[in-house]
C-alpha cells in the first residue's frame, strides 16, 4: 500500500526521477556491498547512468545524488548546501566516502558514465559495479528509477 506521503514527499530536486531515485539507488548498492561483506573489499565503483539519466543527468543534479547517495546520503534527510559543498569535495580529492566511512579514489570521468541508449527494463536506468584491488568485479547490480523517486532492482544486462 503506498500512503500519501510516498506520493508527497521532499528531497533534492528537479526531478525526483533523476535526483531521489538514484540517490536511492547508489545507497542502496552500497547497503548490498556491505550486507554482503563486499564493501571493505571495494577498491572501485562504476556507476553507469543511462537512457534519460544519461542525456541529461548532469544538468538535473543525477550525478551530485549519486555521489551523495554512494556516501549513505538519504533524500528526505539531505542538507541540500552541505550536499553540494560535499560533491566538491569529492570532485577536488577525487576520493569518495562509501557510507561515509570506506575510503576509495573516485575520478568523475572515469566512474561515473552517461550513456543515451536505455537498460532494458526503463528509460531511467542505472548499473552499479564494484571492483577489488585487482579489479576484478564483486558486484554488479541495476536500478531503475521509476517515478516519484521509487526505484526497482532489475537485471543488468
Amino acid at each position: 500500500m503506498i500512503s500519501i506521503f510516498d506520493l508527497f514527499k521532499i528531497g533534492i530536486g528537479p526531478s525526483s526521477s533523476h535526483t531521489v531515485g538514484p540517490m536511492r539507488a547508489a545507497r542502496q548498492f552500497v547497503l548490498e556491498l556491505e550486507r554482503e561483506r563486499l564493501l571493505a573489499a571495494t577498491a572501485t565503483l562504476r556507476v553507469a547512468l543511462h537512457g534519460s539519466l544519461g542525456e541529461t543527468g548532469k544538468g538535473h543534479g543525477s550525478s551530485e545524488a549519486v555521489l551523495a547517495g554512494l556516501e549513505g546520503g538519504q533524500p528526505e534527510l539531505i542538507d541540500v548546501d552541505a550536499m553540494r559543498a560535499r560533491v566538491a569535495e569529492i570532485r577536488a580529492s577525487r576520493q569518495l566516502h562509501l557510507l561515509g566511512g570506506h575510503i576509495l579514489r573516485f575520478v568523475e570521468p572515469e566512474h561515473l558514465l552517461y550513456f543515451r541508449k536505455p537498460l532494458p527494463a526503463h528509460p531511467n536506468g542505472m548499473r552499479f559495479e564494484a571492483f577489488d584491488a585487482a579489479g576484478a568485479p564483486l558486484a554488479e547490480r541495476s536500478y531503475y528509477s521509476v517515478g516519484g523517486g521509487f526505484i526497482v532492482s532489475g537485471v543488468a544486462t
